[in-house]
């Protein structure tokens, strides 16, 4: 039986990621990941499997969020399927072979390249970015090399792949706000696909904790997957009201506190 304590802290880091979500347009891996893993650690996970654990985790409680935003834009007809009919092969093939590498590589390595990754993100939402938007043909062949890319890179940190897709596409002279959607859409697959493989990759790992498929906590993902759902629309609509710009500054070096607290407690 999961202890009362350990249900509440799942609830609330779903309640976290959701409103941050909605709030601020960014995905929870992010907060998920570090989150995820200090607790795990306190509830006795061998500190060799904690982050594999964590980032499967956090992978398949994507999936839900990225069926809600992808069901928000395509609402709003952002998505642009060509693309992600495309993209979508290349993140499968990027995302599960990832998978198979991050099985294989310790915790300790696998913390120190999500820290430095989230750093990039920090920066990026420290430093107001021009992207420079050129109206290029895009090969299928530079999709999918990309798309793969950007699905290996996901499944290694356990995001949606959005803060690599949405610069991508916008690079290439797509309207921001379709590369917006259509990256949401993009997401989908990567979280399915991410999932899959930390399932595969941690079925016979003798991690001695209950309630797992593979590298899955299963609670966690229920519980957090519940509160993010109703959260992300207060986010949203706090969105309209609070300094976001100011906000996303706060987020980004909660991100960085976040990540370097997870690598010391691995350590």
């Amino acid at each position: 039986m999961l202890a009362i304590e350990w249900v509440l802290s799942f609830l609330l880091l779903g309640s976290l990621v959701g409103f941050v979500a909605g709030l601020l347009g960014v995905g929870g891996g992010g907060i998920m990941v570090p989150i995820l893993t200090i607790i795990f650690l306190q509830q006795g996970v061998d500190p060799d499997s904690v982050m594999h654990l964590a980032l499967g985790t956090s992978m398949a409680a994507i999936i839900f969020t990225s069926i809600s935003s992808l069901r928000a834009h395509q609402s709003h007809g952002t998505i642009n399927w060509n693309i992600v009919k495309l993209m979508s092969l290349g993140v499968i093939f990027g995302t599960f072979i990832a998978t198979f590498l991050a099985a294989q590589l310790s915790s300790l390595y696998l913390a120190i390249f999500f820290t430095l990754f989230m750093a990039y993100v920090a920066i990026k939402l420290l430093i107001k970015n021009q992207i420079d938007s050129k109206n290029c043909q895009i090969s299928n062949k530079n999709l999918l090399f990309s798309a793969s890319g950007i699905g290996a890179i996901s499944a290694l940190v356990s995001i949606g792949g959005g803060s690599l897709t949405v610069p991508y596409l916008a690079s290439k002279g797509i309207n921001v706000k379709k590369a917006i959607g259509t990256s949401a859409a993009i997401g989908l697959p990567i979280s399915i696909t991410g999932t899959l493989g930390y399932l595969i990759n941690g079925w016979d790992s003798n991690l001695g904790y209950e309630y797992t498929l593979g590298f899955i906590y299963l609670p966690a993902v229920l519980l957090i997957s519940i509160t993010s759902f109703f959260t992300a629309p207060y986010g949203a609509k706090l969105a309209q009201h609070l300094p976001v710009s100011i906000l996303k500054k706060v987020f980004a070096c909660l991100l960085i506190l976040l990540s370097f607290k997870m690598l010391l407690s691995i350590i």
